[in-house]
């Protein structure tokens, strides 16, 4: 699609409540059309096919074909929607999600209680807005076959034009092998959001299972859907992965996944480092907070420490990965192209802090190849 066609979305729910809230919320949106509604997945199916929508909200459970049926079917069609999933916060609303992102869903809003008409709405346009806008300028950057008759005018939307391509950042010609380290590494920290289920889904596995450091991610994600989220990632990788737990030993080889809704951090105590799990606020309306963790990692390890920033919403990290840069830290950022939101390692690149950038398929082997060359 290109700036002069709306964003044309297509409400797929069970709950006739769900669907008018969804549409209500969408239709305040510059710049979205909603070209339709379904009732359950077999009726989205035929009208994706009749409508052709850029983007389609889909309900988890619903009956005759639920989200994860139509999202199968999404995948066998050349040019298929986007989807974003409405989700309950439930545990199985959680696993749920988690195999919809595995098959490809953009991303996921938490359905509000249905109780209150009025609170629904605002949190249904908080939630919805951001990720909307988001696709927008994704699928600015990435065109696809745009539906016959998609010829209005795109309102204004509060998001940069496409620039030309200009030459490639040097920090995008490097590798490890390019990068000389004042210190061995001592821990990988890892921030990540949009896009993140998947991204460490393909990357974590690539990490051998000797692994000598530990790694600590944070992934913007509420609770229930973390837990979910390192049960899976566990059974794919070579390491261990676990959602943290407050006072764990830090161990070499594990993966620390912050649970949602809370703030992870790392603290010394003697010889040892712990985990520490908390419910201190909100940093830049990110709890867990990227900025938060590597706050804690510059005290606990700082200089020793390789940074990595991947696809995600806004600029969560920045303020942390200039700490532990400025300590002799190594900061990969991935690229653009790869990136399906392309704002928190667009900010650690343009603050000029990125020794590397590099595509999805390539962080993995960074990672290993940098902890490497710094330890001999």
């Amino acid at each position: 699609m290109s700036e002069e066609d709306p964003v044309r979305v297509l409400v797929v729910d069970d709950s006739a409540l769900y669907r008018k809230l969804v549409r209500d919320v969408l239709a305040q949106i510059p710049g979205v059309e909603v070209v339709g509604v379904a009732a359950d997945g077999k009726i989205a199916l035929d009208k994706i096919d009749f409508l052709r929508p850029d983007l389609v909200t889909l309900d988890v459970e619903m009956p005759v074909v639920d989200g994860l049926g139509v999202l199968r079917e999404l995948k066998k069609l050349p040019h298929s929607p986007d989807v974003i999933m409405l989700s309950a916060h439930t545990g199985a609303g959680a696993e749920a999600t988690m195999a919809a992102l595995q098959l490809g869903a953009f991303d996921f809003v938490l359905k509000p209680a249905a109780d209150n008409a009025e609170k629904s709405m605002a949190l249904l346009t908080e939630r919805l807005h951001q990720r909307v806008e988001a696709f927008a300028r994704r699928a600015v950057r990435t065109p696809r076959p745009v539906a016959a008759g998609a010829t209005a005018r795109l309102a204004e939307m509060p998001s940069k034009p496409p620039q030309p391509p200009g030459p490639p950042h040097p920090a995008s010609q490097l590798t490890a092998f390019d990068l000389e380290f004042r210190l061995p590494i001592q821990a990988v920290a890892i921030g990540i959001s949009t896009g993140g289920p998947p991204a460490l889904t393909s990357q974590l596995p690539t990490i051998p299972k000797d692994f000598p450091v530990p790694i600590f991610v944070v992934q913007h994600m509420p609770p229930l859907f973390t837990k979910s989220l390192a049960e899976d990632l566990n059974r794919r990788s070579q390491i261990e992965v676990v959602e943290a737990t407050d006072g764990e030993e830090v161990r070499a080889g594990v993966a620390y996944i912050a649970p949602g809704g809370r703030q992870m951090k790392v603290e010394r105590e003697g010889a040892k480092t712990r985990v520490r799990v908390n419910e201190d606020p909100h940093e830049r309306n990110c709890r867990p907070s990227v900025d938060y963790l590597f706050r804690s990692i510059s005290h606990v390890y700082g200089g020793s420490t390789l940074g990595v920033i991947m696809t995600g919403m806004g600029d969560d990290g920045t303020i942390g990965s200039k700490l532990i840069k400025r300590q002799g830290a190594k900061i990969i950022a991935q690229n653009e192209e790869s990136s399906i939101v392309y704002g928190m390692p667009r900010s650690i690149v343009e603050a000029g802090i990125a020794d590397l950038i590099c595509p999805l398929n390539d962080v993995g082997r960074e990672i290993v190849n940098c902890v490497k060359r710094s330890r001999g």
